[in-house]
């Protein structure tokens, strides 16, 4: 494991990757994305992204503009910012969450305080009483890290953010050359955390809601004709072997729900364009197949909790890392010769691994 991959042939794959997000979950699809670097057996000319996905692809592609190394390093920059940012975090595991080791902060005095507030006042309300100077710390670490002009650069692989705008409910897509440092934050905004981010005058929330991520931008060139596999960096598993029975858990998988939904609506599109192909009813000398691969959480994923999105502990954050590594890892085994010939994925099989390895070890590190 971590060995860099040498790929035969004249050329290298091209690929566009789409990254979930997914709050601190985000720190799995940078383990992903670092594996994924460090092998270096495909050429990234587009990403989209949405919350954390949104974060790590401005890491990602602003860092390619130097090479796959500095992209390894600004991803690691970003985290390593944000876990110190959330030092002085009310939000941390108490002693009774950490006894079960995956992150949970469902006893945590600061996210019981936070949940109760949440429902007795809007953040417009709590700002002014609790942050009169409208601190953001995440506006903060990236302004720390991100170099927006280089971002928008040609150098740059395309970048793609979804945000939604609050009034008519509809999905933004901000791409370069016009990301900004809103754009961002928008991709990332909790409404029951946030005010809405101004952009133009409009407010704009979480694109997690309508796209997590957004797929369309990046079919439209390959269906053109321009040679390019979509790699889907999967933070929040698709499936769960049993039925949720807590209160807890049925939160949790509606927020999970939730996120995948708009999701397995694209795949599908996606997975149905390829079949009018192959039945004949679209021209294939006209329109083109789509290559599709998703890099799937495994169980140990699968059994965080909502509340564990909102944990950047450092522990808690390097496994998460750690954990999607391994993934990447186990995915390059499999399907690294797939990229540049077939599609790797379809819906119709398991979506949720049982018995890699990484299922057994569990969320120990």
């Amino acid at each position: 494991m971590g060995d860099k991959v040498v790929l035969t042939g004249s050329s290298r794959p091209r690929v566009a990757l789409a990254l979930q997000g997914g709050g601190a979950h985000g720190a799995y699809g940078w383990g992903v994305l670092d594996r994924l670097l460090e092998a270096d057996c495909f050429d990234i000319d587009a990403i989209s992204g949405t919350s954390a996905g949104a974060m790590n692809g401005a890491m990602l592609a602003l860092g390619l503009t130097e090479g796959p190394e500095q992209a390894r390093a600004l991803l690691g920059r970003f985290w390593n910012r944000t876990v110190g940012a959330a030092t002085w975090s009310p939000l941390i595991p108490s002693p009774v969450d950490r006894l079960f080791g995956n992150g949970d902060l469902s006893f945590s005095p600061g996210y019981q305080v936070l949940g109760y507030m949440a429902r007795m006042m809007s953040p417009s309300q709590i700002n002014p009483l609790f942050n009169p100077l409208e601190v953001n710390p995440l506006r903060d670490v990236l302004s720390g890290v991100l170099d927006i002009k280089k971002l928008n650069s040609a150098e740059a692989p395309k970048l793609y953010v979804a945000a939604v705008h609050v009034t008519s409910g509809r999905l933004r897509i901000f791409e370069t050359p016009e990301i900004t440092l809103d754009a961002l934050l928008a991709s990332a905004c909790l409404p029951f955390m946030s005010e809405p981010v101004k952009i133009d005058g409009a407010g704009y929330w979480d694109g997690g809601y309508l796209a997590n991520p957004a797929l369309s931008p990046l079919v439209a060139p390959i269906a053109e004709g321009e040679a390019r596999d979509i790699i889907v960096v999967q933070v929040t598993p698709f499936e769960r072997h049993e039925e949720p029975r807590t209160y807890t858990d049925i939160v949790d998988r509606i927020s999970e729900i939730s996120c995948n939904g708009a999701l397995l609506r694209e795949l599908e599109a996606i997975e149905q364009h390829n079949a009018l192909i192959d039945s004949g009813k679209l021209d294939a000398k006209t329109v083109h197949r789509v290559r599709l691969h998703v890099i799937s959480p495994d169980e140990s994923m699968g059994r965080l909790t909502a509340s564990s999105k909102l944990n950047a502990e450092r522990g808690f954050v390097e496994k998460l890392f750690k954990l999607g590594r391994r993934a990447a890892d186990h995915w390059l085994e499999r399907n690294r010769l797939s990229v540049g010939k077939r599609s790797s994925f379809k819906l119709d099989q398991p979506l949720l691994h049982d018995a890699t390895e990484l299922g057994k070890r569990g969320f120990a590190a």
